[in-house]
């Protein structure tokens, strides 16, 4: 298999059904979110990337400097690198729809390719951290975007979360917005409210 750049793992959906490629947290791989993203949308194509970026060992899509901070000139090569891996891989399985669905780094990487690129028609950002100011992007209008993350997350703290939330809205993007009471773990709540956004 083609690697597009990224090692990953790929589940071919029908011709002309929505392709998901769903992207895992620091330390995670590409098995974390794999059998979730099938379960979620069981006609469409999954796929799975692994980050390139080694921390200590963890797999990353991109470098940082510190707990929130970000190395930026990796996020653009990430951004642009993560960007041509969707385009590609989109075209190949004449997707009807690109869905995005990422956890923490993942929903960073993700965020950033909305943020610059706003190829994603439909998007899962899980306990994102977006700690810069987005620049505005006409492409995100009648984006569809779903948030979630936890009142007491200490990697991301709820007022960032909401500044990201409402930067996609002033874009015109249709967003919603799942709150939990806990912090950076994954709860049955969030999982519930990607299953109806996802399905509805």
């Amino acid at each position: 298999m083609v690697d597009h750049g990224y090692v990953h793992k790929l589940r071919a959906g029908k011709p002309g059904s929505p392709i998901l490629f769903v992207l895992h947290g620091t330390g995670g791989d590409e098995n974390q979110f794999f059998g979730f993203g099938a379960q979620l949308l069981p006609e469409a194509t999954i796929v799975s990337p692994r980050g390139d970026v080694s921390e200590h060992g963890a797999a990353r899509f991109f470098r940082r400097t510190g707990e929130g901070v970000y190395d930026m000139a990796d996020l653009a090569r990430a951004t642009q690198k993560m960007t041509n891996f969707v385009k590609t891989l989109a075209a190949e399985h004449e997707a009807s729809e690109i869905i995005g669905l990422g956890y923490s780094n993942g929903a960073n990487i993700l965020a950033n390719v909305l943020i610059e690129e706003g190829i994603i028609d439909k998007a899962v950002l899980m306990h994102p951290l977006i700690p810069f100011r987005p620049k505005a992007n006409p492409a995100l209008a009648g984006r569809k975007i779903l948030v979630t993350a936890g009142e007491r997350d200490p990697i991301c703290p709820a007022p960032l979360t909401q500044a990201l939330a409402e930067y996609f809205q002033t874009q015109k993007a249709a967003v919603e917005v799942e709150w939990h009471p806990g912090g950076h773990d994954i709860r049955q709540d969030e999982i519930a409210a990607v299953e109806r956004f996802l399905r509805g």
